[in-house]
């Protein structure tokens, strides 16, 4: 999933974007939102929710959402093999 793509989603449903930066290796972008969600969306197309908002910006990227009182309740993940 395209970075440019993600921001435009999110931002469109009104969760402001607070951040944007390259990952600390370079491999990637890092994006933090207003509530409180980061999503970190690698060059590689992988795509990473966490944060106490990832449910809500998970279901905007249509990316699956772990199940209820798992471990990785708050961790989603999803590798985009489409692009």
């Amino acid at each position: 999933m395209d970075v440019d793509r993600i921001v435009a989603l999110v931002t469109a449903a009104g969760i402001e974007l607070t951040d944007r930066r390259r990952s600390a290796k370079g491999d990637g972008w890092s994006l933090s939102f207003a509530n409180g969600a980061t999503v970190e969306v690698g060059d590689d197309g992988s795509v990473r929710v966490t944060g106490k908002g990832a449910k809500a910006v998970a279901k905007l990227l249509d990316l699956p959402t772990a199940p209820r009182g798992s471990r990785s309740a708050r961790a989603i993940s999803l590798r985009d093999d489409r692009s």
